[in-house]
């Protein structure tokens, strides 16, 4: 093998130093003074040291040896760096000087080295910013250097947000109503991410909901009013109304959408509850007395979790055969444990044969609370006992299997 090929030459280097530099630990260096830095985590000044070759190497490779050397110098004096050297004294070749270590001062010489000066010096321009306006924000610089660098250009808003809500912790206003100087509901919601972190830094403990997290829960989680929840119902039984009036829409069908907290209020006469996922099996599912039919929503059961009168009825879920589905089931029991699945069990999937597809990206995670029999079809599911990701769509069961699922229904609760 060449010595080339084992030396620490120039492109080694500047591959440690790349390493470093993905690490955050070269940005870092510019925060310490004190307070986001400890000296012990400080990496200038820095020596690297070098291999250097063998007595062998030398003696059957000297050119080799005598180049990389070359090189080396070359280096540092290009970029203004001490280059240690070891005096080595070869029975066959005398006395050479080689180098054994790399000394690099200062962020601004690593930078140079790598073509990150640019980067560098605008991140020395987000460090000053920050500790001018909001120095309680350098111990995140100093965790997130590249983040930072990625948000540069939008830097100056993100402080003006912080700033924004430092001063009115709990604002209680909508996200577009939200009046910061070159702010708008769109830059917010883009960088919620961000903000988030930023925002959990610099609030007190009692202005942060820790009941809400990730980008759903942004507004709810910093004191601003959220989207309500909504949900869409209609009765399955005609004698029930839920709007009452002589004005259009409220006789006939009804099918309404209402806010959680209406719906948490209505407390109707019903005592069955049928949850699908799919719009049309909503909108044809089979009249019944003292029922109502909730259109699902996937993942997410709050909209109906304040409503305590659902605590009373009867509730049948029926979602798409395969894992998802079963998760969404797994999911609604965690609110409602009567909940029971309807036109999800292995006799149906098997007599759709015919019907089935393939699930783009299934669930693998245990559920809890499916009965043994879901589980058992779950677990054949999850794991492609069946087939390949194997999926039956809700809206592809023949209706007169649901027909005749409600009227077993019927029978045994007496509706």
């Amino acid at each position: 093998m060449s010595w080339s090929d084992q030396a620490t030459d120039a492109a080694a280097i500047r591959q440690q130093l790349m390493r470093r530099w993905q690490r955050g630990e070269i940005c870092r260096a510019l925060l310490d003074d004190g307070a986001c830095l400890s000296s012990s985590s400080q990496p200038f000044p820095l020596r690297l040291p070098l291999k250097q070759p063998s007595a062998k190497v030398m003696l059957e490779q000297f050119a080799a040896v005598r180049a990389w050397g070359q090189e080396l110098r070359a280096l540092a004096e290009h970029h203004g760096l001490t280059l240690e050297q070891r005096e080595i004294h070869h029975r066959n070749l005398g006395q050479n000087q080689l180098p054994c270590a790399l000394h690099i001062d200062n962020a601004q010489q690593a930078v140079a080295l790598i073509g990150k000066s640019r980067e560098l010096k605008a991140f020395d321009g987000l460090c000053a910013s920050t500790k001018l306006q909001i120095p309680q924000l350098c111990a995140w610089l100093a965790r997130r250097p590249l983040k930072a660098l990625e948000l540069r250009d939008a830097w100056p808003q993100l402080l003006t947000m912080v700033q924004w809500q430092q001063a009115r912790p709990t604002p209680g206003i909508y996200l577009r109503q939200v009046d910061a100087a070159g702010i708008d509901s769109k830059f917010i919601e883009h960088h919620r991410g961000v903000l988030a972190e930023l925002f959990d830094l610099i609030l007190p403990a009692d202005a942060i909901n820790t009941d809400f997290s990730g980008a759903a829960g942004f507004a709810r989680r910093y004191g601003f009013h959220d989207k309500p929840l909504r949900l869409r119902c209609r009765p399955l039984d005609p004698a029930i109304r839920l709007i009452m009036g002589d004005n259009a829409g409220c006789s006939g069908d009804q099918d309404i959408t209402l806010n959680a907290d209406t719906f948490a209020q209505l407390n109707p006469p019903v005592a069955h509850i049928f949850i699908t996922e799919n719009e049309i099996n909503y909108l044809a599912f089979p009249p019944l007395a003292h029922s109502l039919a909730i259109f699902g929503s996937g993942y997410g059961f709050d909209a109906l979790a304040g409503a305590d009168w659902l605590h009373h009825c009867t509730l049948h879920y029926w979602g798409d055969l395969d894992s998802h589905g079963f998760a969404i089931l797994d999911q609604l029991r965690a609110h409602f444990p009567q909940a029971q699945s309807l036109l999800m069990d292995r006799a149906t999937l098997m007599t759709h044969q015919s019907s089935w597809v393939r699930e783009p990206k299934q669930q693998r995670r245990d559920l809890p609370r499916l009965t043994p029999e879901e589980a058992a079809l779950y677990d054949d599911l999850r794991h492609n006992r069946l087939g390949d990701q194997l999926r039956l769509e809700q809206e592809r069961i023949r209706f007169a299997d649901l027909s005749a699922a409600i009227g077993k229904i019927k029978s045994e609760l007496n509706i």
